[in-house]
């Protein structure tokens, strides 16, 4: 068959005549030789604007062909971490040779734009299977219970690794100057490990892990500040304390302890961050400390705690508020990350 942009202008006016005529699309294809749908589209083409000649067309006609398009689209699909540079050659498989600007642009127009990827746990199958079981199990359970949960946690504050993404407002060639600088030192230049708790009734208690933590020390932390912050947040009799699935939290000596001491500890699946509203807590409490600049070591941890009692305790509520939320995104997503 004669190809569509290979027909002249008496020809096309000539299909148009055949149609005027009364003949069918159809009819016309097989009198013409053509296709059918390049019949369906000269026609289209003169009813809307009474002409089959070539009209004026904005830039350069786009080398990205339905087919490349969508061997494009299907190579970004089964791998969306594929650069610009392997989809040229990719592409070259079907005769289309852009460049790499092209083809970003053109992924645009998918909406489809480069993205810096969040980093998240890597989930086994067990892990999926678990969050998924978890999600399902407590999902229904009434906001009292949540309110009386216990959430605990440990956590690394470093003393200027989070002030090295910083930006400043500055003219030309002034960029060494000591106001334009983050000053770095070697291994972030100090760091210190908290434990914490918190309810929705507010931040229980924060301590600073002076030694290396291992079940002996975890358990120390535990009878140390449990109690009294389950005191000072009026938690109810029946409350239930909250712990991931460390080695040291649930080591066999860690586990008869807290068999011993009979608290309530609820079930956990593992790689579940997103799944601890403490998470969001340690990032305010790092925002805090390091707005304020500590200089050395012994200020970070005085720091850490004045800024850990300052949390506002409806900010406490409101992350436990909406905890439903969370186990209904685990859910939907079939036990796989989530947003959170």
């Amino acid at each position: 068959m004669v190809r569509a942009k290979e027909l002249s202008e008496a020809f096309r006016k000539n299909i148009v005549a055949a149609y005027e005529s009364g003949k069918g699309f159809k009819k016309i294809s097989k009198d013409f030789e053509i296709s059918h749908s390049t019949v369906r589209k000269i026609v289209y083409k003169w009813r809307a604007f009474k002409t089959t000649a070539n009209m004026p067309r904005s830039g350069r006609p786009s080398k990205f062909t339905p087919r490349a398009d969508r061997k494009m689209l299907k190579e970004v699909s089964k791998n969306p971490k594929m650069s610009s540079r392997d989809l040229q050659q990719a592409l070259a498989t079907v005769d289309v040779e852009v460049h790499a600007s092209t083809i970003r642009k053109r992924l645009h127009k998918f909406n489809l734009h480069g993205r810096r990827a969040r980093r998240k746990p890597l989930l086994s199958k067990r892990n999926i299977k678990a969050r998924l079981t978890f999600a399902r199990e407590n999902v229904d359970k009434d906001q009292d219970f949540w309110n009386n949960v216990l959430w605990t946690d440990e956590s690394k504050i470093e003393l200027f690794g989070h002030q090295s993404r910083g930006h400043v407002w500055r003219k030309p060639n002034i960029a060494f100057q000591e106001k334009n600088l983050i000053p770095t030192v070697k291994h972030g230049g100090g760091s210190v490990m908290v434990w914490g708790c918190f309810a929705a009734a507010g931040p229980g208690q924060l301590t600073i892990i002076e030694s290396t933590m291992n079940s002996t020390v975890y358990q120390k932390v535990l009878e140390e500040h449990v109690r009294p912050s389950v005191r000072k947040l009026k938690l109810k009799r029946n409350w239930t304390m909250q712990h991931d699935n460390d080695p040291k939290h649930t080591s066999k000596s860690t586990k008869d302890w807290l068999k011993k001491k009979k608290w309530r500890v609820l079930e956990w699946p593992s790689q579940s961050p997103d799944l601890n509203p403490i998470e969001m807590l340690w990032g305010d409490l790092k925002r805090a400390v390091h707005a304020r600049n500590p200089s050395n070591i012994s200020q970070l941890k005085q720091f850490c705690i004045e800024e850990w009692d300052k949390i506002p305790s409806d900010r406490c509520q409101r992350l436990l508020d909406g905890y439903k939320n969370r186990l209904t995104a685990v859910i939907s997503a079939k036990g796989g990350n989530t947003s959170y």
